[in-house]
């Protein structure tokens, strides 16, 4: 089989890399403003009438909420507070006033039962391309040193991006912390096993090399569900792990850049997976009720996560390659 063809990259790696930082650099930096309806007096009366008059009454028992509600569990209180929110923010959308946000969220349309049905719906599809991407190396990459540790990815992949879709249903403190937690180790175990590939680390040196990532690891965990849940520190302490993450790979195809064919993958993936973190930044009311810049950050992130499934696949081959067990270039993704 002839070996494909490669499209010339006219991207110059350290461009890319300084446009990566500076883009992780600005999403770090930059913090949501968008005001408190939740504080409204409009509000907060709102609430108050509603639950005396639905929830405190005699016959609210007899009227039970629908079915994907109670299974969702929604209090009666909760509903009381949903139809608040859509009620004022209906007549602010009428009025061309401004939409604000309610208990740190904005006033999404629920589906049922699940607050934030498009970052939901987008969360699973990112699980879906873990699981396609744990089953692409299960079934084509064979006995190699790095097998495991892309399994072991692909794992904690799929259950990050499935606490995040339960986050996303219904979010209660502890599904936070799970969704939180789990987006943590996802961002760690990249960096470690990144490192490992890149440095082309002896078995001792993995064991050193993953105890200096679980032991802090355990500690951000230890202190954000023990002593403090502190979002601007478990903001900055993600996204600098990321960085490094990004930077290893950076300069991994700096280095490979010219003797590789598939060498530009990282770096270009590492601008992209920014460049769609930064649409955080936007924070803009969500459009049709259901997706906002958040949203839209997950939906950016599906055909990533399958194109880094993609360069895995393709780097495998190509170590064989390097050791004598090479087949055709390219033939693993057939």
């Amino acid at each position: 089989m002839s070996q494909p063809s490669w499209p010339s990259i006219q991207l110059h790696p350290h461009r890319i890399a300084i446009a990566s930082v500076i883009l992780l650099l600005a999403c770090i930096a930059t913090l949501a403003t968008a005001s408190s309806g939740d504080l409204a007096p409009e509000y907060i009366h709102c609430v108050q009438s509603y639950n005396t008059r639905i929830c405190q009454s005699p016959s609210s028992s007899l009227d039970p909420l629908p079915l994907s509600l109670r299974l969702t569990h929604w209090t009666c209180l909760d509903n009381c507070r949903y139809q608040c929110m859509q009620a004022i923010t209906a007549a602010a959308i009428a009025n061309n006033s401004r939409v604000l946000q309610y208990h740190g969220k904005w006033p999404f349309v629920r589906f049922l039962g699940m607050q934030e049905p498009a970052s939901v719906l987008f969360s699973i599809l990112n699980g879906y391309m873990h699981f396609r991407g744990w089953l692409q190396i299960r079934r084509v990459v064979p006995s190699y040193t790095m097998r495991p540790f892309y399994i072991g990815y692909a794992i904690i992949g799929m259950n990050t991006w499935l606490w995040s879709a339960v986050y996303h249903s219904r979010d209660w403190p502890s599904t936070e912390k799970l969704d939180y937690f789990s987006a943590g180790i996802s961002v760690m175990y990249g960096l470690f096993y990144s490192t490992i590939r890149v440095t082309r680390m002896e078995r001792t040196s993995r064991v050193l090399w993953g105890l200096a990532c679980l032991i802090p690891l355990l500690m951000h965990i230890g202190y954000l569900g023990l002593v403090h849940f502190d979002y601007g520190y478990n903001m900055a302490a993600t996204a600098t792990v990321g960085a490094l993450h990004n930077l290893v790979w950076i300069g991994w195809s700096i280095k490979h850049w010219n003797k590789l064919p598939y060498a530009h993958m990282p770096a270009l993936w590492a601008a992209l997976i920014t460049l769609a973190m930064s649409l955080e930044m936007l924070d803009f009311p969500p459009l049709f009720g259901a997706v906002d810049a958040h949203a839209l950050w997950h939906l950016a992130t599906i055909p990533l996560v399958a194109n880094w499934y993609k360069f895995l696949v393709l780097d495998t081959e190509w170590e064989l390659g390097r050791s004598g067990h090479r087949k055709p270039f390219g033939s693993y993704l057939e």
